[in-house]
């Protein structure tokens, strides 16, 4: 039998093939480091980010003893040493680590830190311990400095500390600071929110209180049934418009409100007034800031339907929009002069328009500036009005 190679031409594909083999596992272990994909300082980014990113998140309410406490094992892994300490300016937070005897000492320790605000080193001779197996023995303390004020020091300990370890304690110690920022604004931002509901409601109430009350005076008489109807819709009313609870409800609770300011606003206009509800059910759910629809609801009625001759018209719709529900209310009213409402939305103009420029300011401040009111008018055109908000809020509580 023969075959296509001769004997010495066999050998040397096969050692050639050998080579090849050889060669391609150099390359790809080459290219591939042991463990996976990452290399050895890629693997100690990407953990020290994550750790990083874990801390950030404990302190996102700022320098109160549970963030900080939660926070500490990741800033210690962070910095790799023994223990470290969180002070506030008025005494210590946090031990994490050993030598936890020390923690009465801590504030003490950060005194030069807090009257220099530079970054302190710390000697033997500093940082006392009877105690010859504690490794604390030295430590390195810097201020942690928000918005130009000392809010706190954090110190790392250690049997010696290095300059390296000084500037990263100063890293972690900015760290810290920007979520106290943060934190800071997102108390600035929920007192806002609070001011302009507490705003909101002292608009409403003079408005909406006399004209509901005189509408169901005039049923007193000739139909009690329906006064009394009427009363309870409007105690309804009121006490969910002026209840004491969180900056956020959800979309069926607001519609019901709708529903019962209409309901009343119909017994003053009658057949003037008409009414189109197209509400996609499967939005009930979403929450939505308290006190964003009704008021622009009434704005319509009042601003636009009121001054018109004959009947008007009010649309509101709940629509599925995927990620977000947009919420619209149009009306076939007297309109307005588009210049105008761009100055209510700004706050360059003080208007009666009830709840147009707060309900705005509040979208903003909640989701950002780029939400808000997009409103479309003209004179004699009538107007509408509609804002989105995002379907799932996991972050947003009452």
């Amino acid at each position: 039998m023969t075959t296509g190679l001769h004997l010495p031409t066999a050998i040397v594909v096969a050692t050639t093939l050998v080579l090849l083999w050889v060669l391609g596992q150099v390359i790809v272990r080459t290219r591939r480091p042991r463990g996976g994909f990452l290399s050895d300082a890629d693997r100690a980014t990407h953990e020290t980010l994550h750790t990083a990113s874990l801390a950030a998140r404990e302190l996102r309410e700022g320098l109160d003893d549970s963030g900080v406490t939660r926070a500490a094992p990741h800033l210690r892994a962070m910095l790799g040493t023994p223990a470290i300490a969180v002070c506030d300016p008025t005494g210590p937070i946090v031990w994490e680590g050993v030598g936890e005897h020390h923690l009465t000492s801590a504030h003490g320790h950060a005194e030069q830190a807090r009257r220099t605000g530079r970054t302190v080193a710390l000697t033997e001779r500093d940082v006392r311990c009877p105690d010859p197996d504690c490794p604390v023995r030295a430590a390195v303390v810097t201020p942690i400095v928000a918005d130009g004020r000392l809010v706190g020091t954090i110190a790392a300990y250690g049997p010696s500390v290095t300059s390296g370890l000084a500037l990263a304690l100063e890293e972690v110690a900015r760290l810290v600071a920007d979520q106290v920022e943060l934190a800071e604004l997102d108390l600035e931002r929920t007192r806002a929110v609070e001011a302009e509901l507490r705003a909101l409601r002292a608009q409403i109430s003079p408005h909406f209180v006399y004209n509901s009350l005189a509408a169901i005076a005039t049923f007193v008489r000739t139909d009690p049934d329906r006064a009394r109807e009427l009363l309870l819709e409007f105690a309804d009313f009121t006490r969910y418009a002026l209840r004491r609870g969180g900056a956020f409800t959800t979309l069926r609770e607001e519609l019901q409100n709708v529903e019962r300011y209409l309901v009343l606003e119909q017994a003053r206009f009658g057949d003037r007034l008409r009414i189109s509800l197209r509400i996609d059910p499967a939005v009930l759910p979403v929450r939505v800031p308290y006190l964003a629809i009704q008021p622009l609801v009434e704005n319509a009625v009042r601003h636009g339907l009121a001054p018109k001759e004959g009947p008007g018209h009010v649309t509101l719709t709940a629509t599925d929009r995927g990620t977000d529900v947009e919420v619209s209310i149009e009306d076939d009213g007297v309109g307005a002069d588009p210049e105008h409402v761009r100055r209510v939305l700004d706050g360059q103009l003080r208007t009666d328009s009830v709840g147009l420029g707060n309900v705005d300011a509040r979208l903003r401040q909640v989701y950002g500036p780029a939400a808000g009111l997009v409103v479309d008018t003209a004179r004699g055109a009538g107007t509408r009005v509609a804002f989105r908000v995002p379907k799932f809020q996991p972050h947003e509580t009452d």
